[in-house]
């Protein structure tokens, strides 16, 4: 039976439509910020790049985990990432405002630390890994939560873009960041993993 508010309206799409805005409001919000960013990188000609972006194996480069996603190569960059993000971002925001900060917070975590563990040497820049960590999150989160659907979304997601996967790999490109992919990717998992659901003994 469905619990109904006050105005006969089922609790549960008045949920799902309160987190729908919320999840518009914050993903869109975090891509503007990040166009905003963009804009005056390009404007001091990148030189946020070179301040902020992750630098491997340096210990003032740590900091650098907080914000090298925030930055990018060029607006090109910025663009190839921003559909994804909006999309995979907005799915799992539907899940709760907790289930998406946790999922984006290891995806960039894991994504920075395991760049400054084994980066090549190089200055990173890029979202690219939140988007494999929160890409990653919803193609096994179902399995974690026994949940038919979010399977059923997982493999419609993994055929429209599963070929990315491939960017975890460190012979797929030379000027991507497999490392971010990878260590995106598994803090997505490990996310999933932390937000299962709790069963009682």
């Amino acid at each position: 039976m469905l619990d109904a508010l006050g105005d006969g309206r089922p609790r549960s799409r008045e949920t799902t439509a309160s987190r729908a805005k919320g999840g518009i409001l914050v993903v869109g919000g975090f891509v503007v910020a990040l166009f905003v960013i963009e804009i005056v990188n390009m404007l001091t000609l990148h030189s946020l790049n070179r301040t902020f972006g992750l630098r491997p194996r340096s210990l003032d480069g740590l900091l650098d985990i907080f914000t090298f996603p925030l930055l990018h190569a060029s607006l090109n960059h910025l663009l190839s990432n921003t559909l994804p993000l909006i999309i995979f971002g907005f799915l799992v925001f539907l899940s709760g405002l907790r289930v998406f900060l946790t999922a984006l917070a290891l995806s960039w975590l894991g994504s920075g630390l395991t760049v400054w563990l084994i980066g090549d040497g190089g200055v990173t820049v890029g979202a690219s890994g939140l988007v494999f960590g929160l890409f990653a999150f919803l193609l096994v989160r179902g399995f974690f939560n026994h949940s038919w659907r979010q399977i059923l979304l997982a493999v419609v997601l993994f055929m429209v873009y599963g070929s990315i996967l491939l960017g975890v790999l460190p012979f797929v490109a030379g000027y991507i960041s497999w490392q971010a992919h990878l260590g995106g990717a598994v803090g997505g998992v490990a996310a999933a993993l932390l937000m299962r659901p709790r069963r009682g003994v």
